[in-house]
This record gives structure tokens, sequence and C-alpha cells, in this order.
């Protein structure tokens, strides 16, 4: 997988709160969770972010409640990869589900800044820097990448549900 788009950076401890605020839980239509995304933080995120676009982080992306509406809000923004010095785990594991690749890598913040553009190639690992530098990533996994690859687990499962012998094989 392929992703080129420009740099959306911050710092440590993002957390779902401040992802997608509390006061706009009250839907769950992603649309309208997007409109939101990330406002309380960068009031310009939503008109600005375009599909391809990519959010590096520092330490602990995602922290804070467990709602999957964060990685949803993001997702539907046009962000299809977040890459952090870490995050917290349920934020990953959700971010997963619902189709948004998350990359950690320590690296890469000290190297970019807002508006940079990069490129991300999941399949090789390596991240294309503006600078024209590379920096290896860890690819996810085959079993990350099918789900990944059907838009989020529930995709995944629908689409394997009618072949189940294939299941086995892509796991």
């Amino acid at each position: 997988m392929i992703i080129k788009g420009k740099v959306h950076k911050y710092g440590d401890n993002i957390d779902t709160d401040v992802i997608i605020p509390a006061r706009y839980l009250n839907s769950s239509n992603s649309k309208e969770l997007s409109k939101h995304c990330m406002e309380d933080i960068d009031s310009e995120f939503s008109s600005r972010v375009r599909r391809g676009d990519v959010i590096i982080a520092g330490e602990n992306f995602g922290c804070g409640s467990s709602r999957e509406h964060a990685p949803i809000a993001i997702k539907e923004s046009g962000v299809n990869i977040v890459i952090a010095k870490s995050f917290a785990r349920i934020f990953y594991r959700n971010a997963i589900n619902i189709g948004l690749i998350p990359i950690e890598n320590s690296e890469i913040y000290e190297k970019v800044s807002k508006g940079n553009l990069i490129l991300v190639n999941t399949d090789e690992g390596i991240v294309n820097l503006s600078t024209g530098e590379e920096v290896n990533i860890t690819k996810p996994s085959k079993y990350q990448l099918n789900i990944l690859e059907n838009g989020g687990l529930v995709n995944f499962i629908k689409n394997r549900i009618s072949k189940p012998e294939g299941i086995l094989n892509e796991i």
C-alpha cells in the first residue's frame, strides 16, 4: 500500500477526547465525526486535511477512552495512516479494526514538520521524506494488512464468510 500526503504533526499524549471531543459522541455518523476531528487542538484540521494525508505524533497517541469514534473520525477525514512514537494499545487495535494503519516509529517525528509531503510504502516498509531521506518502518503483519485492505475487521469478516476455506490461509 502506498500513501502519499501532507504531514499533520502533533505532540505527545493526544487522547481520544482531543481526537474527537466527547460532546460529539451523540453521533456515530463518520462524516459528522470527521467535521470535528482534532478541533480542540487544531481548529483548522478538518478544512485543511486531504485524502492521503498522514498524521505524525509523539508518544502515547490515542490514550484515554477506548472509543472507536477516534480512529473512525481520523479515517473519515481522509487520513489512512498515523505514525506515532507509540500508541495507546486500545487505540492501536481499534485503528486496525476500522482500517486505519497505525505505525510505531520514533525516528520520523524528529525529521518532519507540519505540511511536509511524505510517501509511505507499507509493502516495502519505507517512508520517503520531503528531504529525500528514507526511513525504515515496521511493516504491518500479513494479518493486519488483510484487515486494512478490506477496510477494517467487519468488512474482512464479511468478505471471508462467503469463502471460509480461504480465511485460514490469510491469517
